[in-house]
């Protein structure tokens, strides 16, 4: 018989499937609504890692994706063909290119966030006060969990 879970073992299975179950609720809202083809969840990933971090470099997104360094250049050259991504030369060192999004790709990107901004404020209009306060509370405690489990480059 296996032995009884812990308190933070139970919170993790039941948030694991809630921020699964949550993910791929809005996604297909998004999916439904979004006018543009789809990018396969690793391009997007890429994609948005590269916006945010404007500049890396195809080993450094390797390592925060925790993928190899040769798909995540094969993803580069699948996004530079569809015009959405950009391969710059390092001012310093020539042999190294850094990552850039175009403008196509930030106004798709932003696209995609005000549909997700849509449809979650829509269904938070259907919580009450009490559930409403609850996840303002935890938003912090989220954050923090989320850095926790950040990959460390070197570490993971």
């Amino acid at each position: 018989m296996p032995a009884p879970r812990t308190t933070a073992e139970s919170a993790a299975a039941e948030l694991a499937v809630a921020i699964s179950t949550l993910h791929r609720a809005l996604d297909h809202r998004i999916r439904v609504d979004f006018p543009h083809d789809k990018l396969p969840d690793g391009q997007l990933a890429l994609l948005r890692l590269v916006a945010e971090r404007e500049g890396v470099t195809v080993r450094e997104a390797a390592e925060v994706l925790l993928m190899k360094p040769n798909n995540v250049s094969a993803l580069v050259s699948q996004l530079t063909g569809l015009g959405l991504l950009e391969r710059r030369s390092d001012p310093a060192d020539k042999r190294v290119a850094r990552l850039h999004p175009t403008r196509l790709a930030r106004e798709r990107i932003a696209e995609a966030d005000v549909l997700a901004g849509r449809h979650l404020a829509a269904a938070l209009r259907h919580l009450g006060e009490g559930e409403l306060a609850a996840l303002g509370s935890a938003l912090g405690a989220l954050r923090s969990l989320s850095e926790h489990l950040r990959p460390v480059p070197g570490r993971d």
